[in-house]
């Protein structure tokens, strides 16, 4: 068996078997280089080498993890929340329109799930924010959650693999077409920057065809128990603001973007949300190493887990059976484009499901195709 093909294989059920999916990592690292006849010190010094490949994306994540929980501590999501909680509970009380609540409801998710991405980029955070205090007006629904799950999975999941702006920046530039450049190196192959979204557009068209499917399969009535439900929006994250420290966080929020698009980093565009975030006196200023380590544990997984897989990565190429595993590929695939895709698709979706980040999986298949 191909050594790639038996770490891969080794790093999936050790995953799905719950194990750490970084010690996972590593263990299948060390079983195909062993597999591939490397001695074990080659294995170590090609892993320690990789590491430094995932460390700006690690550094990004900490960054805008920092930014997320500032944000949060300022507690402009709340506000927003409640702001929702009662027009739709108003809109409820004067016209009876349920249908319309419904689908305001999901759209509301929708736009917040996009923004959260991209203009405010606090990622899932919005979730445990937004969604429970709607949990009330949903059981008045009688809306089906598995529609609203998929609503907020396509909000969050198109815009940031087609959007290059905030978690779309990381994924896009800094993740996608890093890989795929440095993975086609040896081959004198690579890509600019522009051409991701473009290429993106037809995963995002599967995005918006899976949304439709959702919207008819889950469209009829679903009734929930109605219990007391955690999380109601509150005004006592961040007291009340100020028209300044309103204004402050909006000036965070756009140099966070305006940096960001300049600089084509998000590390720098998230420190300076952050530090204007810190200057607006919402957050005292003995709290604001513990905001930043906050956010570092907020993103610290994902961000290990970029790290290890980028070592990962650097064992598979240093084992050589990437030609071979594409030489064998080929004869297998022939001049089929569809069979490819199908086989890359579900490559990438076991791998996918051993590691738990579709932003991990990133490294580990550009090293494969």
């Amino acid at each position: 068996m191909n050594a790639i093909v038996l770490a891969v294989l080794v790093m999936v059920v050790l995953a799905m078997l719950r194990v750490s999916v970084v010690f996972a990592l590593i263990i299948a690292a060390v079983v195909g280089g062993l597999a591939a006849g490397m001695p074990m010190d080659r294995i170590v010094a090609a892993f320690g080498d990789g590491l430094g490949g995932g460390a700006p994306v690690a550094l990004a994540y900490a960054a805008l993890g920092a930014f997320a929980v500032a944000l949060s501590r300022t507690g402009i999501a709340q506000r927003l929340s409640a702001r929702v909680v009662a027009h739709l509970g108003h809109g409820e009380q004067a016209s009876g329109n349920l249908v319309l609540i419904k689908w305001g409801i999901l759209a509301a998710l929708i736009v917040a799930g996009a923004l959260a991405e991209t203009l405010i980029p606090v990622h899932i955070a919005f979730i445990p924010l937004l969604v429970p205090p709607l949990l009330y007006v949903m059981n008045r629904m009688h809306l089906d959650r598995r529609l609203v799950a998929c609503a907020i999975t396509f909000a969050i999941t198109t815009l940031y693999m087609a959007v290059p702006v905030g978690f779309g920046a990381i994924f896009l530039n800094d993740i996608l077409i890093a890989n795929i450049n440095q993975a086609g190196a040896a081959q004198g192959f690579s890509v600019t920057r522009d051409i991701a979204p473009q290429a993106m557009l037809l995963p995002a068209l599967g995005m918006v065809a899976g949304l439709a499917i959702a919207a008819f399969s889950y469209r009829r009535k679903r009734s929930y128990q109605s219990v007391v439900a955690s999380g109601e929006p509150a005004d006592e994250a961040g007291g009340s603001l100020s028209r300044r420290q309103v204004g402050m966080i909006g000036l965070a929020l756009l140099l966070a973007l305006v940096v960001q698009l300049w600089t084509d980093s998000m590390i720098f565009g998230g420190l300076v949300g952050f530090a204007v975030i810190s200057l607006s006196g919402v957050i005292a200023w003995r709290e604001q190493d513990d905001v930043v380590v906050q956010g570092m544990r907020l993103m610290a997984q994902v961000g290990f887990i970029m790290i290890a897989a980028a070592g990962f990565a650097a064992v598979m190429k240093a084992t050589g059976g990437i030609p071979q595993m594409v030489e064998d590929s080929v004869q297998l695939i022939g001049d089929n484009r569809a069979m490819a895709a199908l086989v890359m698709l579900l490559v990438g979706l076991f791998i996918t499901m051993g590691i738990g980040s579709s932003f991990s999986t990133v490294p580990i298949i550009a090293a494969i195709f």
